[in-house]
């Protein structure tokens, strides 16, 4: 199982073992959508959805999404993140929630899956609230667009 850090020689999972690893400054951000019906926009700008303020709860859940990563995706280092911020944008032309996260942390591992679980979540929530107007929504194109520090460098993407 060669080019798999979390698989041992016999092929076992295994947490990778970060503790070699020099501490540097991380940031990951990730991007999403919600594609929804056009009353759907229309209720969420308005904040007509009964369940209240759809961006506002949307939000506070990605960030805590991102916080709970390790206790949801299996082997990811538990990490004390400096900093996690979510922005959700409605976009009417599209008739699309756009979620960007990023996540910070000065540590010994990175913070992409942080980043993309809170976009994961975020569009979750937004599906959640607005569900009884509108069951044809669709998550996409959850993706990390930037990845910063470590010795892998930096990556970007669209």
């Amino acid at each position: 199982m060669t080019g798999f850090t979390h698989f041992d020689a016999q092929g076992n999972a295994q947490m990778v073992d970060v503790s070699e690893k020099n501490p540097t400054e991380r940031i990951a951000t990730a991007k999403g959508s919600v594609l929804v019906a056009p009353e759907t926009m229309r209720l969420i700008l308005e904040r007509g959805v009964k369940k209240g303020d759809v961006l506002a709860v949307a939000q506070l859940a990605g960030i805590m999404g991102a916080k709970k990563a390790p206790d949801l995706i299996p082997l990811c280092h538990p990490l004390a993140l400096s900093s996690v911020k979510v922005e959700l944008e409605c976009d009417p032309d599209r008739n699309a929630v756009d979620i960007v996260a990023t996540c910070k942390v000065t540590g010994r591992t990175g913070v992409e899956i942080e980043a993309m679980t809170a976009v994961a979540v975020a569009a979750l929530t937004v599906y959640d609230m607005c569900k009884a107007v509108d069951r044809g929504m669709r998550i996409t194109d959850i993706r990390l667009t930037h990845k910063s520090g470590g010795k892998s460098g930096t990556f970007e993407a669209n």
